[in-house]
């Protein structure tokens, strides 16, 4: 397909969300928000503002059987903006994602330096060099063959672990290679993994490891644990590149922990939605802080974060129900 949209001046950018219905209330300040933070991106912001098809549309769900059973009503977004919707509320609704992606980042820091520390404390007391023996790791991680590129994840773990060293600027690093050449002991290595590098390989520990490590979180279940690693991972990943957060679909999800652990939210493992949206993650970061660090604050700067929101709609998509945001979870008394 050709791509033919023109391209607008800003003024032109202004009038065509005007003419579909969206209000400008302050035409200067909108402007200005357009050259700062760019129509694109500001667009994620506004989809929810617009008006929707009517179900008359509906398509099969499983393709090539349209019976009446398969049929899925689906609606579609029109160019139309709901009525009373301002661009500033999108602006608004933006200034808030941003402050929650720095409180994530915040906590995600936190949770990545204990993780570090609990994975290379639990390999050194095996070898300092236990990252670079396949025997003291699983036997998936180190030996299955990925269909990619035909290399095991821990090759790919290996690849990425030699460029983070390599590209390390800290002078502890710099020391330990002048003074001990390589390797670097684990508990030194692990100063330089991102959050990706720490959970993947959290995910190729063995079993009994794993399961050392979850059950100070009081998860026994390690597989379950290296799920919420790697939906961590994909939340940070988000934040990082200053991508929308507060409605995301969150592609990679975490499992559902044993029947008796973190019961404060149990019930909203078996609501698929809340699954995969990220308030659900936010209240995984809360449980790991509360044992990272008791009197950590973050879950009240959480929650006044989330009285700021600028949307009160009545709609799911112009509220915190966008978000996942759980029953009660405003009485649930974290940090108190």
């Amino acid at each position: 397909m050709t791509y033919n949209k023109p391209w607008l001046s800003i003024e032109e950018q202004l009038d065509k969300l005007q003419a579909h219905g969206l209000a400008v209330t302050d035409v200067q300040r909108a402007e200005q928000a357009l050259r700062r933070i760019g129509y694109y991106r500001l667009s994620g912001y506004w989809y929810p503002f617009r008006e929707r098809s009517g179900p008359a549309c509906s398509i099969p769900e499983l393709p090539g059987k349209p019976s009446k059973k398969d049929k899925k009503v689906q609606t579609f977004p029109l160019e139309s903006f709901k009525h009373g919707l301002r661009f500033q509320d999108a602006v608004e609704l933006y200034v808030f994602d941003k402050k929650l992606r720095l409180l994530v980042l915040d906590a995600l820091e936190r949770i990545e330096v204990a993780l570090r520390v609990d994975i290379s404390h639990t390999l050194g007391e095996l070898d300092a060099f236990a990252y670079l023996k396949p025997e003291l790791l699983s036997d998936e991680f180190t030996q299955n063959l990925n269909a990619r590129g035909g290399l095991s994840d821990y090759h790919t773990w290996l690849t990425n672990h030699a460029k983070l060293l390599d590209r390390s600027k800290e002078e502890f690093i710099k020391h330990n290679k002048e003074k001990y050449g390589l390797p670097i002991a684990i508990w030194i290595a692990c100063e330089v993994w991102d959050f990706g590098c720490m959970s993947r390989l959290f995910a190729g520990l063995k079993d009994e490891h794993q399961d050392m490590i979850s059950s100070r979180y009081g998860i026994q279940n390690g597989g379950v644990f290296a799920s919420w690693l790697r939906s961590l991972n994909y939340l940070r990943n988000v934040c990082a590149h200053h991508s929308r957060l507060w409605n995301r679909n969150i592609i990679d999800q975490p499992q559902k922990p044993g029947k008796s652990e973190v019961p404060i939210f149990r019930h909203a493992w078996d609501n698929g939605r809340l699954v995969a949206r990220p308030f659900l993650l936010f209240c995984i970061i809360q449980h790991l802080l509360q044992t990272i660090n008791p009197t950590s604050s973050w879950w009240e700067r959480l929650s006044s974060l989330l009285e700021e929101f600028p949307l009160n709609g009545s709609e799911t998509a112009l509220s915190l129900d966008a978000m996942g945001a759980i029953d009660d979870w405003q009485n649930w008394g974290w940090g108190t």
